[in-house]
């Protein structure tokens, strides 16, 4: 007769853990307190260069606009010598007004965004998550900054080949990012915080409509502020898109600029419009 087989050896109790499988069996530790907002900012901003990535199509019509401004009115303009600038070339002066304009354009519309989710379903779900209201709204703020930065690159490059002296120093042109993304973060409240009031997408085309202009051409982006009516004066200076074009003129062009009340006074805008923003966020999804 053949023999028994033999009794397979005894396994052990406890499994040998492959190495490194703790990575798999545990979950990551959640980002808190100080970590949770960069995190979000970071993902969001992500999430739009995705957009770009994949789809061109805004990045390429919106540089219709700016081009036309720089190729018609910036080039008639400079011929007439109409506006006082200082000597500079008008298409010069012009340039940092446009790219202010065209991420203003930008964020002003960025609230649709929200009406947007709301109607999908998506913003009651990021609501009930841990994420603070304030975190999702400076995600988006600053995601609208991005593309608002991806838009100034593509005017600085028109500008550059239509002849506008423009600065290539790398630390100016960090500052001129900088700028674009703070002017950008509070457009985009702005026009979130109207979508907090409004509640609907039609009423907030009407809105943004109706503020977008005024305050393009209530502002220092065209012409200087002192040959302005003193009525028209008052509203530049209480207007955050002329100091965004006066910190541009200065990083850009090298004119005389007070970099420091730019910055403030964007920095505490950009603040003012996240803390608005976020206090009307729960409206629309309710």
């Amino acid at each position: 007769m053949s023999e028994a087989p033999a009794a397979p050896s005894s396994a052990s109790a406890d499994r040998v853990r492959p190495q490194n499988i703790d990575l798999l069996l545990r979950p990551p530790r959640p980002r808190v307190g100080r970590q949770l907002l960069p995190a979000r900012v970071a993902a969001l901003c992500a999430v739009e260069l995705q957009k770009l990535r994949h789809d061109r199509t805004e990045l390429y019509t919106r540089a219709v606009q700016p081009a036309l401004w720089l190729l018609i009115f910036g080039q008639t303009f400079t011929r007439i010598k109409a506006i006082p600038t200082d000597g500079i070339p008008y298409i010069d002066y012009l340039a940092p007004g446009i790219i202010a304009q065209s991420a203003m354009f930008i964020a002003i519309f960025y609230g649709i965004q929200i009406i947007w989710e709301r109607d999908a379903g998506v913003l009651n779900k990021l609501l009930v998550t841990p994420t603070p209201r304030s975190a999702l709204i400076t995600g988006k703020a600053f995601a609208a900054g991005v593309k608002s930065v991806v838009q100034a690159v593509v005017v600085v490059v028109i500008a550059a080949l239509l002849g506008v002296a423009l600065t290539w120093n790398p630390l100016k042109l960090l500052g001129v990012a900088a700028i674009v993304v703070l002017g950008s973060a509070f457009f985009s409240c702005l026009s979130m915080t109207i979508a907090g009031i409004v509640l609907s997408r039609d009423r907030l085309m009407g809105f943004g409509q109706a503020i977008t202009m005024p305050l393009f051409f209530g502002s220092n982006a065209l012409y200087p502020v002192d040959i302005m009516p003193g009525r028209l004066q008052a509203v530049s200076r209480v207007n955050p898109l002329s100091y965004e074009v006066d910190a541009l003129r200065g990083l850009l062009l090298g004119t005389p600029a007070h970099l420091a009340l730019d910055f403030g006074v964007l920095l505490v805008a950009a603040a003012l419009g996240i803390t608005a923003a976020s206090a009307l966020l729960g409206r629309p999804a309710r």
